[in-house]
Formats: C-alpha cells, structure tokens, sequence
C-alpha cells in the first residue's frame, strides 16, 4: 500500500479523505467535526439540518402556513437555522483542524437563499461549500461573496466544461477542487445522463482522466480531483495515488461514515447496514427530483416499484387499440383501456388495488385506497422543499408556483420520508425504517464482510479513519 500523505486543499493541508455531505439531518455537525478533528474535511449537510431548541432539544420541523408557499419559507427558515447550528457544533468539535465543508442540493427549493443565510450567520464556521444535483452555475459567486472556496459534483468532463466555461473561469482562485460523483456507485442523487445505460456501471479512471484532461485545458493542472463513489479500501485504489496521469486525488466517503458511532441515524437503520447483501442497493428513477437515486431496496422502494408495474395507458375516448370502458374513480368516470389492459385491471382491483390515479403520462396507476389517500395528502401538504417537484407538481419559480404538470403518484414525498428515516425512535424504528427511504452507494453492502466491523463492531469516527489510512 502506498503511503497517504497530505494534501494542499481549498489553501489548507489536509489529509486527502472528505466526508460525504449526505442531506435531512445525516451529515450533522458532530460527524463533521469529528472527521475534521481526525485531519480530513468533514461536511455538514445544510438541507434541512436539524436547530436545536433552549434546552437542546430537536426542533420539530412542522408547517403551518396554509399555502404551499407559505410553507416554503417556513422551510428556508428551518434550513437556515439548522444549517448555522450544525456549522457551530462541527466547528467547535474540529477544534481548528482539518476543515468544514457545507453541502447542499441546487435543486434544493431555495437553496441560494438557504446558502446565503447559513453563511450570513455562521461568519468564519465554514471553508466550503459543495454543491451538486443540477448545475449549480451560480456557486462561484456565492463563494466569491464570502471569500471560501467551492466544490461542484459532477460526474463527467462535459459537465465540468459547461460550468467552467458559464461562470466559473471568473473566480478560479477560489476552486478547491472537483468533486466526480461516480453516477452508478454513490449513494443518493446521481448524475446519470440520458445516454448512459443505468444498469452498465462503467470504469471511473477513463471518465476522471478525461476530466483531469479538460481541467488542465483549463489551467487546473494542481487543483485536486475528489473521487466520490465506490471507495471503501484505499488499497484498491492504489493505482490513482501520485499518478501523474490523473494528478492530486483526494478520496470521498459517504456511505461508511453512516456507520460510526457519531452517526446520527437511528440504531436500526445501523443494525441494517450490517445485514445487507451485494445487489441490495438499488439504483432507481421514483425520486420526485427526476434524478437517479441509489437507495437500500427495502419495502419503501418495493412499494414504489409494485404502483408503477401496475400501470396502464388510458385515453378519455375509444380510440385505437383503447376500445375497452373501465370506470375509475368515485363518479365512475369511464376511460378506455385496451382489452388485454383491462383484464389486468380488474385483476388488480381484485387484489384491493381499486383505486386508479391519473399520472403526467397519460396511464393509470392503481393502489389500494390507503395508499391514494396517503399520496393525495402527501401531495397537498407539500412545502416546496425542491425547486421543481414532479411529485407535488410544485415550482419555486413565480408566478404560478407550478411546473405545469399534473401531479405524479409514482413518487413520494422526500422531505417526509428523509426525516421520518433520519428521525426513527422506539420499538418499532426497524420498521419505520424499512417503509421509509434510506439512501446508500452500491458499496454499502461491504459492511457485512469487511472483518473491521466483525462482532457488529462500530467504531469512532477518528478509528475509522485510522482504518482507512492502513489502507483497509
């Protein structure tokens, strides 16, 4: 193995091992710290992070505002608050080691306001600021405002050409370095492209060394390249170290960090990562953002892929092939359906599956009438937690407030199902946590094998990076 040095980083050395910002009170200040502390960059997540009250508790992030809008900036100010929170804890903890990063989504609702907020009031806690899903163009000057250095997740040359080439050629100084977010292997949000095939993952050394190639087209011969994806034992990645093809490399763990000791998740949610099995992490399209997402395929995504197999397209008229009546809804509306289609139906309905909603596509999804009424009031309580949600059909952007689109019942409710994850107490949090989303690289598997965690051992934050630093 070949030996882990320092490396110089947003104008700091540092050890070349970052924390994974993961989202919804995951990557919280004390993780972040504590990985800091141990010489790394440790990121806090500032997406709808937890505030603490007077007498330290978790503050309910529960709406009142009648409109969805209304909603929404009871939103950014719960994000705000949570995110300056987080950023004092990790500071304190760091101690003035290594460094804080602060992650969010672009596709945040208000995420620039939400930025902005947390770095008007946590003035010197934060050294970065990390950003992807989307193409976050407007992430230079907001660093540039605040004098830290930034870090875009993308996950290809392309993407990093067209972002340099907007807006980020005019703050270069305060690059820290590129974050390539494997789009098959991380956990979360990918950034797969229309042209790449989801179920063919390809080799990321020929993708980052196109990337290392178009960043020194560009002059960012030393800017490091952070690999996010897929990393789990630095010993299977000593081809990258000192290479002089690819340049400084620096390592990103997300999925690992969740099992620690200082991980905020609940107990179950650990005591399920230690049980899963190759393959049981499940790449997949249902997030209302319109993004892959890797996740734990537990009854939650089960659930999701069951309402969108029992789905038939529909047309208000006989027309075609569409020769078969089918009422649907609680005034038995009639639709047509193609025979074959509608034999399937009335199967379904058999099966308590009678209710029948409508979706953007022009098909009929059918769940039972606990599960549309879930979705329905799912769909009315939305407080605008994405820029556009194709859940909801919410749109941050004035004056309509709306994408355009019917709402579509093959998603969910993210916001609701993160922070009943993240939130999980009592007797039944194992099952809480199978019926909600648990995102997870393709890698997470590796925690029932890697003889670190034998016994159901969980080690500290700082233990953990003593282990990775040996290589294994």
């Amino acid at each position: 193995m070949k030996p882990i040095n320092a490396i110089r980083m947003g104008g700091t050395d540092i050890l070349p091992l970052v924390e994974g910002g993961k989202g919804v009170s995951i990557s919280t200040g004390i993780s972040a710290g504590h990985w800091a502390a141990a010489g790394g960059a440790g990121t806090v997540s500032i997406v709808n992070a937890d505030s603490y009250d007077a007498d330290g508790n978790i503050v309910p992030q529960v709406y009142h505002g009648k409109t969805r809008r209304e909603r929404h900036e009871e939103l950014v100010d719960y994000a705000i608050r949570g995110g300056i929170a987080q950023a004092r804890i990790a500071h304190e903890i760091a101690g003035g080691k290594g460094r804080i990063h602060a992650n969010i989504l672009w596709e945040m609702g208000g995420a620039e306001q939400v930025i902005n907020g947390v770095l008007e009031g946590a003035p010197g806690l934060i050294q970065g600021l990390t950003c992807g899903a989307g193409m976050p163009y407007r992430l230079s000057d907001i660093a540039a405002k605040f004098g830290i250095h930034y870090y875009p997740i993308v996950s290809s040359a392309r993407a990093f050409n067209a972002l340099w080439r907007r807006s980020y050629h005019k703050t270069a100084e305060l690059l820290g370095a590129v974050v390539y977010e494997d789009p098959w292997r991380a956990g979360g949000h990918n950034g797969l492209s229309n042209t790449e095939n989801p179920l063919a993952p390809e080799d990321p050394f020929p993708r980052v060394l196109a990337l290392r190639q178009q960043m020194r087209a560009f002059g960012l011969d030393e800017t490091p390249i952070i690999m996010a994806g897929g990393v789990w034992w630095l010993e299977e990645w000593q081809d990258w170290i000192d290479n002089p093809e690819l340049g400084p490399i620096v390592f990103q763990f997300g999925t690992r960090p969740l099992l620690t000791q200082e991980s905020p998740i609940p107990q179950a949610w650990k005591d399920r990562l230690l049980t899963l099995k190759k393959g049981d992490v499940f790449l997949n399209r249902f997030s209302p953002t319109g993004f892959y997402s890797s996740a734990v395929n537990n009854s939650f995504l089960r659930e999701l892929r069951g309402r969108s197999e029992r789905q038939i397209p529909f047309s208000p008229e006989a027309l075609g092939e569409h020769t078969m009546a089918l009422a649907i809804g609680a005034r038995g509306r009639q639709v047509f359906v193609t025979p074959a289609d509608g034999q399937r139906a009335h199967l379904w309905m058999e099966e308590g599956h009678t209710e029948a909603m409508r979706t953007p596509d022009n098909t009929l999804v059918f769940v039972s009438p606990p599960r549309a009424r879930e979705i329905l009031t799912d769909q009315g309580a939305c407080m605008g937690c994405l820029s556009e949600c194709r859940f909801s059909n919410w749109s941050q952007k004035p004056p309509a407030y709306s994408n355009g689109h019917k709402a579509d019942p093959r998603s969910y409710c993210i916001q609701k199902t993160l922070q009943d994850a993240a939130h999980a107490h009592g007797p039944d949090q194992a099952e809480v946590i199978d019926h909600n989303l648990m995102f997870g690289g393709t890698n997470a598997w590796r925690f029932a094998t890697d003889p670190f965690y034998a016994n159901g051992f969980v080690p500290t934050v700082a233990q953990l990076l003593e282990r990775i630093m040996t290589g294994r």
